[in-house]
């Protein structure tokens, strides 16, 4: 166990989310159109501190954690965020990503999400990558779809949020098939 390692592309850094990133990450977090599909609404800038503290502490591959990824521009200006759930055994992630909507439709979701991916699978070295999505969410099934991952289940109202029953879709992909794709 330890930090993640900052992972880079083309045009992205992703790396552990920190206290410089509070304003960027509360100012898309807390937009309507950002958390209408997330169980977590930011109130202030305070619950954000809090939050990104005990992400600092969060070590890789620690059993029922959650480590939430900064998405940056190469230049530094934070974009967006990826969440890595690590799950009761050393063999499969669960992850989650958002990303601020002035960034929206230029394909910076879809590289970090495949960089994030390829680390968990090569670096990490798990066997298998969930997502779990509102269905409702058509942006982040297609863009789950086209970097190949597949359906699995779709249950029926099994997600409470606010008082309220939602379906939940799960979509994985198993790290043979990251390879062939």
């Amino acid at each position: 166990m330890g930090k993640l390692k900052d992972i880079r592309t083309g045009r992205l850094i992703i790396r552990t989310l920190e206290m410089k990133d509070k304003e960027a990450f509360f100012k898309y977090r807390s937009l309507p159109e950002i958390y209408q599909y997330q169980s977590w609404r930011p109130i202030n800038i305070s619950e954000i501190e809090e939050f990104i503290n005990k992400n600092i502490s969060v070590c890789v591959n620690k059993a029922n954690s959650w480590l939430q990824l900064a998405v940056c521009l190469k230049e530094g200006q934070m974009i967006g965020d990826i969440g890595i759930h690590f799950m009761d055994d050393d063999y499969q992630i669960e992850i989650g990503y958002t990303l601020s909507p002035e960034y929206q439709g230029n394909g910076y979701a879809q590289e970090a999400v495949k960089a994030v991916i390829d680390y968990s699978f090569t670096e990490l070295k798990k066997h298998r990558v969930t997502a779990s999505v509102d269905p409702d969410n058509i942006k982040s099934i297609k863009l789950l779809e086209k970097i190949g991952f597949r359906k699995e289940a779709h249950f029926i109202k099994s997600f409470n949020m606010n008082n309220q029953w939602y379906d939940d879709c799960i979509y994985a992909i198993l790290e043979d098939e990251w390879k062939l794709f």
